[in-house]
């Protein structure tokens, strides 16, 4: 039965990473903090680096990693995340994923430029650009996904807005040891969510607490 699912990087203060975006940092300069412990591990530097030496850490933080791929069918990415506002202007651009993304599935892209035709890339990774509302890409991407999960990849706006519609079934976070005191905030309207969903707790060695929330 197909999931909907969440992974999300965030600080003790309920932060993602800042909105201080650009094409040679994408992802924000607090994005490194947060993310320290999960690409760190060895099946970050395997899965999305190519790295065949085996280096990374092991233990919880790397458990969770491990699961972040698994029984993955499909996956929904904002514009942003895609990479629309790096190169606006670009007609030829592709996102900032490379030439072989690390996703291997479809990947479903919300974006007022939709339509655009699909843009299939190495490793099995083709980008749909869609315009619908969310309940309706997310409905056809749990049919492409073909009785695997969909994860919503963000970014941190587009996973907020499945988490307030009720429609994320497994969302796990996991809180780096920092405090940003800037960013985009996560929880806000999410009150009673541990009501819908059982709560566990893990430490990991790096410090970073991983809470899950299942359905």
């Amino acid at each position: 039965m197909t999931r909907v699912r969440i992974d999300l990087n965030i600080s003790l203060d309920g932060y993602t990473s800042a909105t201080d975006h650009s094409p040679e940092n994408p992802m924000g300069e607090d994005w490194g903090a947060l993310t320290a412990a999960y690409t760190g591990t060895r099946t970050f530097r395997s899965r999305v680096l190519g790295d065949t030496t085996g280096t990374g850490t092991t233990g919880v933080d790397d458990a969770h990693a491990a699961a972040y791929f698994d029984n993955i069918g499909a996956e929904i990415l904002g514009a942003a995340m895609f990479g629309f506002h790096t190169f606006p202007d670009d007609p030829e651009w592709k996102g900032w994923w490379g030439d072989e993304p690390p996703f291997g599935v479809p990947v479903y892209v919300l974006t007022h430029r939709a339509p655009l035709p699909d843009l299939p890339m190495a490793g099995g990774t083709t980008f749909r650009f869609r315009s619908g509302s969310i309940e309706e890409v997310l409905a056809e991407a749990a049919s492409s996904a073909e009785s695997q999960d969909v994860r919503i990849g963000g970014g941190i706006g587009t996973a907020r807005e499945f988490l307030c519609a009720g429609l994320v079934d497994d969302l796990h976070v996991a809180i780096a040891p920092v405090i940003l005191g800037r960013g985009n905030r996560v929880w806000d309207d999410l009150r009673g969510l541990e009501l819908s969903h059982k709560v566990d707790t893990e430490v990991a060695e790096s410090g970073t607490l991983h809470v899950s929330f299942t359905r």
